[in-house]
This record gives C-alpha cells, structure tokens and sequence, in this order.
C-alpha cells in the first residue's frame, strides 16, 4: 500500500467559519502544493509585505498534500497573491486572528495505490466498516517529526534534564531535519562542548545559532540556553512526547476493552485497533475524552491505573508533567476523544493502478473532525483487513 505517492494524490480542505464583523484582519484561502505550512506562512508574508509574525494559519498541514487551509493576515498590502506552489486570495476581512476554534473539520480526497486486488477489496471492505464504527483517535506520524531515536527533548524539559534537552535539540537528528542540519548534529555529537567549533560549523540561517553563541559565553548555563529555543518549537517538542504518552494510554485501553486486536504502528511504536466494535459500545466510544497527560489531569475508573503504569514505564510520575524550566512554552490542557467516525465517506470502485502496473488503486473522501488523521484511518483499515485475509 503507497500513500502520497504524488501530493495531488492526498487533497485536504479546511471546513472552518470565518469570524464576522469589520476589523483589521484579512482573511486568506490558501492552497499550496508540496509546502510545509510554516514554510507557506513565510512565502505569504513575503508576497504580501507583512512580516511572518503577522501571517497566522491555525492548523499545520502535510507537505507531502495538496491543501487548501486558512491564514489571517493583518496589514495585508494585497488581496491575491501566485507563487510556486502556492496561492491565496482574500475572502473576508474580521476583527481577529483566525484560531483553531474556528476549524470546524477537514475534507479529505485520497488515493491509495499499489494494492493487489484482494488487498484492495478488503481496504474497501473495511473503510466501509469504520464508517459504522469508526477508529482509534490516535495521533498519527505527522505529530512526532519531532521525535528522535533516542529519547525526547520534551521527556528530558518534564525531567528538568536541562543539559539533556540541549543535548537533544544540537545534536539528535530528527526525521524531518534537512541533509545540512543532520550533517551539523553528526558534528555536534563528536564535538560536544566545543560550542565555538560548533558555532562555526553551525547552519546559516538557524536558531541552532542562537543557542550556539550564548553557549560560546555560557558553557553550562543550560537551562538559559533552552530557553533561547522559540517558543512555538519547544512547545513542539513537547506536544510530540505528550502525545505520545496519550497514544499509549489510549493503546492500552484498548487491548483491555476489546477481545480481539490488530495492531498500526506510529513513531515506531506497535498501536492497537480492535477487530470489530460492538453496537453495544458504541455510544460509549463516541462521548469518551481522554485529557492530555499534563499536572492537573484527572482520569477516573479503569483509566487511572493505566496512566501511572504508563508514566512509570517513562520513569516519570504526575508531579513531573508540568514543563518547569521552561518559560514560554507548556503542556497542553486539552482534552481529546478517544474514538473518531469519519463523515460523508465514499469509496470508489477498485480500479488499475496506473502509477504501479499490475496493481490496483482506490479512492476514497471523507470529512474528519479537526485534529484527527486521514493516514490513521487508511491505515487502520488496512491493518484490518490483512488480519482478515491472515
């Protein structure tokens, strides 16, 4: 099975409701192509005379997609903007800053390609199926590009190991990091400590350097140092490890609800989805949310055991999930479904795949409610169905 074998292959669309009333704010519909969107954000304030800061998108979208998403943009000196792979037009104007509260879900149109026949028909099978039951709200691959092989920045800011998230941030290299700044990390771990040869090898532009120059007068002032890492991105690093932690939480539950289960992986790590969801359960499921790990969480009945087995296993315990040495960036409160049913879900006859000869692609749309993943539920499905031809 191949996702994103080209991007026009994954098309996703912001359902949102723009704010009303007369204001500041422009509000753009932008469709980019191939782009990150912290990328996009970039471009659009260029294009449009503005600096980033100005430039918000309320939701990161895949790269590897075509998407069409919105930004709010306040002091915009045009209405439509055409670049490469990108372009925007003015839709509205409002009197604040687009948030998250405005996304109302996400429309997605995917191919999925290089299928045999009957791996096709059973993927069609149980999209089918999901859309009756619906599937585990895991957090899929696209959270965790902040994640390394060995370990985490946010475990290491939860355990106050200052030195540790330094450490990480130099010189652990991550899925998402260029050759140029993996290349600097190889360096980073042959030479730790001599901040002034690693400073000069460092990449331009980067906030690698940031950290770099203050380390040259500082060597171990750590904790300061970390603290010279932007906001947003930390609070990155930490949501990847918290959403981790959700994820296996999640995971564990499961296998303890339902008889019988297949497993998708996701950062390297074996998730379980049940075989089948009994009506029974369903209503249940549906109104189920599952708090974030974070130092005010409250879990009742069964869930609380399995959160102090799973923070054990991390060598952490409740009182450490709160980022304390950190300044500006912190764990988020939120509380999240545990169950996900997509909406308006059509998917189309098996068909000759014709990128891959001699297999089979099909296509699928559906609607998800923001937050959740179109991968996880293809992947699900497909876990699914080769257990069923097992």
């Amino acid at each position: 099975m191949k996702l994103k074998a080209r991007p026009e292959d994954f098309r996703v669309e912001e359902r949102i409701e723009l704010p009303r009333g007369p204001g500041s704010y422009a509000y753009f519909r932008v469709e980019k192509r191939g782009i990150p969107t912290m990328a996009a954000q970039i471009l659009l304030a260029r294009a449009l005379g503005v600096s980033p800061r100005e430039v918000f998108f309320p939701a990161l979208k895949d790269a590897h997609a075509v998407a069409i998403q919105y930004a709010s943009v306040r002091g915009a000196k045009r209405d439509r903007v055409e670049l490469p792979g990108l372009s925007a037009e003015a839709v509205g104007r409002g009197p604040r800053r687009l948030s998250t509260k405005d996304l109302k879900g996400n429309a997605f149109r995917i191919v999925v390609r290089a299928l045999v026949e009957d791996e096709a028909e059973g993927l069609a099978g149980e999209l089918m199926r999901h859309g009756e039951e619906g599937f585990p709200n895991y957090f899929d691959e696209q959270r965790f590009g902040s994640l390394g092989d060995e370990g985490s920045l946010g475990k290491a800011v939860l355990l106050r190991d200052a030195e540790g998230a330094i450490r990480f941030y130099l010189a652990e290299e991550l899925r998402g990091d260029p050759e140029e700044v993996r290349t600097f990390k190889r360096l980073a771990r042959e030479h730790w400590g001599d901040w002034g040869f690693l400073l000069e090898h460092a990449p331009r532009p980067s906030n690698l350097r940031s950290v770099l120059t203050f380390l040259v007068d500082h060597p171990r002032d750590f904790r300061k140092a970390l603290n010279l890492i932007p906001p947003r991105l930390l609070s990155l690093f930490l949501s990847a490890y918290q959403s981790l932690l959700w994820n296996r939480i999640l995971s564990r539950w499961i296998l303890s609800i339902f008889g019988e289960t297949t497993a998708v992986e996701v950062a390297g790590e074996p998730l379980h989805v049940p075989l089948r969801v009994p009506v029974g359960l369903r209503p249940r499921l549906a109104r189920e949310v599952l708090p974030l790990p974070h130092l005010r969480a409250r879990y009742g009945g069964e869930w609380e055991g399995i959160v102090r087995e799973v923070l054990a296993e991390e060598g952490i315990v409740p009182r450490d999930l709160k980022a304390r040495i950190v300044e500006r960036a912190y764990l988020s409160k939120a509380v999240r479904p545990i169950w996900c049913t997509p909406r308006e879900l059509e998917v189309g006859p098996v068909r000759d795949d014709e990128l891959f000869p001699a297999r089979y692609a099909l296509e699928i749309s559906f609607v998800l409610p923001p937050g959740s993943y179109a991968t996880l539920l293809v992947r699900c499905a497909h876990a699914r169905a080769l257990a069923g031809r097992a």
